[in-house]
This record gives C-alpha cells, structure tokens and sequence, in this order.
C-alpha cells in the first residue's frame, strides 16, 4: 500500500499523527518475508516436522499483518477527515491510484508465468487467463495455477479497495461521522464476520467461501479500528500507552501466533479448518495484526522512530514489499529443478535463502521499472488535471 508523504514532526501533534509511518514500510517488508518462509516450510516439507512445522506453516499470518496495514492506511483519510483535519479522497481518485499501485506489475507477473513456466502454461486457457489477469481465481474453479496460487490473497485485498468507498459512506458521510459510533461499528463489523465461514454459502465445486472477503474483514477492520483510535489518541490515553508498549503488545502478537499453530487455528497443511477454526484463526489473526502495527503507529505519534524498523535495509525491503510478493513462488519454482533439490525432502533454510536471494533483485526490478513509474504516471496525470482545471 502506499501512505501520503511525510509530513514535519514539529507542525504539531495532530500533523504528526497524520505523518508518514516509516516503521510501518519496514513492517510490510518483514511481512513479506514471512510469506516466503510459509510457502518455502511446505514446499521442503518443513512444514510437516513436528512442532517447529506447524509454526513455520502458520507464518501464513503475515496475511493478516498485510491486511491490517490496508485496512489502516486507507481508512485513515476517511478518519481524518471525520475529524474535519482533512478532505477524504474522491472515489474516482481512489481507485485510480489503487489500480495504478496493484495491476500493472501483477499483470506482468501474470503474463510470465502463463506463458513461461511450464507447470501453469499447460493448463493456461483462456478462462484461466482471464480470471487471473482479472483477480477473480478465488470465484472461478481450477483457475489458481502454479506460480500465481498465493494471489488469492490479492483477490481479498481487491475486493477490499472496491468496498472501501460503500464503507467510508456509511459510517462517515450517511451518519455524521461521529467518532463515538464508529469505532462499535467498525468492531460489530469484526465480530459479526468471525460467523462468515458458519453459514452454508453455495459455491461450485472447487470453490470455498472461505476464501471471499467477507471471511477476511476482520483483518481489515482491525486496521481500520487503529486508524479511528490514532486520529483520537488525546482522549485515550491510557489505552494509548498499553498500546504503545512494544514488549507488551509484540508478545500478545507471539502468543496469538503460538495459539494459530496448534489445532485451534486448523489443521496442519491444506486441510481444510473446521467453521470453529476458520473463525478462531481470523480472531487471532486479527489479534496479531493489531498488536504488531499498534506500538508502531502510536510510537510514530509520540515522534519515536523504530531503530529496527526504520533502518535503511528493512525500508528497502519494504519498498520491494509487493514485488516480493508477486515473484517469489515463481522463483521458489525455479530452484528446485535448477539446483537439483527434491521438492518436499527437506532443505529448508538452502531453499529458503536462495529463495530470499532471487527474488530479492527481481522485487527491486519491478518496482523501478513497472511499479514506480505506473504510481508517478497516475500522479502526474493528476497534475495535469489540477493544473488544467486551475487554468480553466
């Protein structure tokens, strides 16, 4: 995701809440990283060893980390200017520079891997090709083909930017935008969506529900719940304070993972979780997510920079956070048959460096020659508009 640009510390307290979060980019990169050690741990096999496995497994949890960081860099606008300290984008604003950050370097990706990699160009028809190009494998059987299967999560994160508007009109325009509703609401609307997975939606075969938006909100809606809770910091303060606390709330976050990877956040592998578990994994999940980005945003908010966080490599990482996501399953594909290893026959930490170490310099190639460029040309095409309409 992308946040606005810094904004001077020294302007006051309310500017330095709005503020850029440096810590925040680091957080995505070090999220990125922990998909590839899930996908890497099952690839190895080293998801199926007992006890660390199932940890390695659930590093899937990173999801909801990526998840609650929209949820808390698109809402804030909406909060902020509830507050009356800011004007909300428009929607067509919005969504321009959402396709603009999301669909170009996808689209490459998904061009390469459908045509160049063997496993999925052999399958690669044409509903194939359109329900991947057009993010729509998690509604349309059979279509999640090797090297693009984690993008199902992108598919949720979509639908989420589409939705955003319909909820920033019902909860800040349709109603005033009173800030001691809004925060129930957003809360109501995690709790009611923890039922998602109960209740008999139909699907085609191949097809779970499970894998919809509606099943994932609570991960969005914390981050959403943190944007409220910044933007009204002052009245809050010693709940402030717990939550700023970084030994404090990182372990919640330790203990809420630890919990994910026994049976109660689902079965080990591709089984599929039981109603119960589906809903007490998107709980902890939601814990997770809250308790990791909690002491950063409220850190930021008292002018207390992250040393870890915001030091130049996990910065740059975080930068190449998406490319990241985009490329490494496709490269983790790669060096099985090019270095001569076994899928599912241990390996783990070889695997998982060479993994981190090509696809680290393709992430950096995708975001200087597709990713920045698609963002400058949205923004500059902006310009253009202000510029003529000032004009006119």
């Amino acid at each position: 995701m992308t946040a606005t640009g810094p904004v001077p510390i020294a302007d006051s307290v309310t500017a330095s809440r709005r503020a850029f979060v440096p810590a925040l980019e680091g957080m995505r990169g070090m999220a990125a990283l922990g998909v590839v050690i899930t996908h890497v741990a099952f690839q190895t096999g080293a998801a199926g060893m007992p006890v660390l496995g199932r940890i390695w497994g659930r590093f899937d949890m990173a999801v909801a980390v990526f998840f609650a960081l929209s949820g808390f860099l698109l809402w804030r606008p909406h909060a902020t200017a509830a507050r009356g300290l800011g004007t909300a984008p428009s929607v067509g604003h919005y969504l321009r520079h959402r396709a603009a950050r999301i669909l170009p370097a996808y689209w490459v990706v998904v061009c390469v891997v459908l045509v160049l990699l063997p496993s999925a160009a052999g399958t690669a028809g044409l509903r194939v090709w359109v329900s991947n190009l057009g993010l729509l494998q998690v509604f349309v059987p059979l279509t999640l083909t090797d090297g693009l299967t984690q993008m199902w999560s992108l598919s949720v994160e979509v639908a989420f930017y589409l939705v955003l508007p319909l909820l920033a009109f019902a909860l800040v325009r349709l109603r005033g935008g009173a800030a001691r509703w809004r925060v129930p609401a957003i809360l109501g609307l995690a709790v009611v969506s923890l039922g998602w997975n109960f209740l008999p939606v139909p699907t085609p075969d191949a097809i779970h529900s499970d894998n919809w938006l509606p099943g994932y909100l609570p991960w969005f809606a914390v981050g959403m719940l943190l944007a409220e809770l910044v933007e009204n910091a002052n009245s809050l303060s010693a709940w402030r304070r717990v939550a700023a606390n970084q030994p404090v709330m990182w372990a919640i976050a330790l203990l809420a993972l630890l919990f994910s990877a026994t049976d109660l956040g689902g079965p080990a592998g591709l089984a599929r979780a039981e109603p119960w578990q589906y809903a007490a994994k998107m709980g902890l999940g939601a814990i997770i997510g809250f308790a990791l980005l909690a002491p950063l945003v409220f850190r930021a908010a008292n002018t207390r920079p992250h040393r870890w966080l915001e030091s130049r490599v996990a910065a740059t990482i975080g930068r190449w956070s998406y490319g990241i996501f985009l490329w490494h399953l496709v490269l983790l594909s790669v060096v099985f048959p090019v270095f001569g290893i076994l899928p599912f026959n241990g390996n783990f930490g070889y695997v998982l460096i060479l993994t981190i170490a090509l696809t680290l310099p393709i992430a950096a190639a995708s975001y200087a020659l597709v990713e920045e460029p698609a963002r400058r040309f949205a923004r500059d095409r902006d310009r253009a508009k202000a510029a003529a309409a000032k004009a006119s």
